[in-house]
């Protein structure tokens, strides 16, 4: 049995990137030759991709960890590792991604093919051949690999269909897209029978389709979360038209005057701008309600039981999509890529102790190897260059204060 998932948790991580490699050249005469260690490949990064042939966030539920391809480390004779393959996470059109601890909207994938870099791979490590100038001819040390970047995601799902079908529990909702499409919802006479939305495609001939979504009912004060109106709320609002459903039987002692105004309410009440979406307002179940009632309704009504006034209702509602359409640009497939910011900055922790942030600085440290004197002279420089020694004096940092960038620390001694 299939289950809808609209709400995931994902944990996404690069690939580490290669280490470089320390290499000297040693064939035929040259016994003592310069250094020829080749560079690590970087990581492969994750994407999310906005994919129509998904339908929901089942796939994370049970697994929420994706991880892509380390790099191969360096080799001598100059060999570069190898890059790690990217990792392609096939998505749902729709599909918001949060950050999960602060709720910061970072991507909202809605047309097939848009694509999100979520977790860039680490660099891969420069080999000792690389830092070999007039002054360090040998150079005995190379970088290591950066670690991939990695986050916690929740992934939110807000359907993208032409018509959402609006209304009360026992509306007539499920038993109108069954008769027009290939959906098959749950039916039946109580409330809340259908707990998850449904999709089916309504085909008036070989040019004329769209997708409608049986939206689980809807309840005075939804809007409010009452019912779980928020998880049920959300989904209308990508759709094009909205399709009110008002059960002019009136079987829950509601009038239908009295269902619309509340549907609409709800809907106001949760985004306002929804009461602009062009809409159809359409009376259900005429074959059991009186007949008084039908004929004072100002609105389409229909039966789908007994299919009186469907194709109309249809036909109205392909109409009013095509409008919607019409009036829409084209979307084009996008990329979105956030690089991280370079700039660093001090953190104090406690008495004496302070902690750099930045990528440029942190970058310094993890790819190098901080056991080798060589190494440490050439982390040195580049926080030299960084301008990190300068920046840790303006923030009040004093000589014998404990500083940590990123897993290293040391005692700091002031420039002369």
């Amino acid at each position: 049995m299939s289950v809808f998932v609209d709400e995931a948790q994902l944990n996404v991580r690069g690939g580490d990137g290669g280490a470089g490699c320390v290499s000297f050249r040693r064939e035929g005469p040259v016994a003592f030759g310069g250094p020829n260690g080749g560079d690590g490949g970087k990581g492969g990064d994750v994407w999310l991709v906005a994919d129509r042939n998904v339908a929901s966030l089942l796939a994370f539920r049970d697994h929420p960890h994706r991880k892509a391809v380390n790099g191969v480390h360096g080799k001598g004779k100059d060999l570069h590792g190898r890059r790690g393959e990217d990792l392609f996470v096939a998505v749902p059109e729709g599909t918001i991604a949060r950050d999960m601890y602060t709720g910061e909207v970072l991507a909202d994938l809605t047309n097939h093919g848009d694509k999100w870099l979520a977790a860039s791979g680490g660099r891969g490590g420069r080999g000792n051949h690389k830092f070999m100038n007039n002054k360090r001819r040998a150079p005995s040390f190379a970088e290591q690999g950066e670690e991939g970047y990695e986050r916690w995601l929740l992934l939110e799902l807000k359907l993208m269909a032409d018509v959402a079908l609006v209304g009360f529990p026992n509306a007539g909702k499920s038993t109108f897209i069954s008769t027009v499409s290939a959906a098959k919802p749950k039916i039946a006479n109580y409330p809340f029978t259908t707990l998850e939305p449904h999709l089916g495609v309504v085909r008036i001939d070989d040019s004329t389709e769209f997708v409608m979504a049986d939206i689980p009912g809807l309840i005075e004060g939804a809007s409010e979360g009452k019912g779980l109106g928020h998880q049920f709320l959300r989904h209308i609002e990508r759709a094009r038209v909205l399709c009110y459903l008002v059960d002019l039987a009136s079987l829950d002692g509601v009038e239908p005057e009295e269902q619309l105004r509340i549907l609409q309410h709800e809907v106001g009440n949760y985004r306002p701008e929804l009461l602009e979406r062009p809409s159809l307002i359409v009376g259900t179940k005429i074959d059991s309600a009186d007949a008084d009632v039908v004929a004072a309704w100002p609105h389409m009504s229909m039966s789908s039981i007994t299919t009186e006034n469907v194709r109309s209702v249809v036909n109205a509602l392909a109409q009013t999509v095509g409008q919607a359409r019409q009036a829409e640009p084209v979307a084009e497939a996008t990329i979105i890529m956030r690089p991280e910011p370079e700039h660093s900055w001090v953190e104090r922790l406690g008495e004496n102790e302070y902690r750099v942030h930045g990528r440029s600085a942190e970058r310094v440290v993890a790819l190098n190897d901080v056991t080798t004197p060589e190494a440490l002279n050439y982390i040195d420089e580049r926080l030299d260059k960084l301008g990190v020694p300068k920046l840790l004096s303006k923030a009040g940092v004093v000589e014998g204060d404990v500083v940590w960038i990123a897993q290293f620390s040391f005692e700091f001694v002031p420039e002369v």
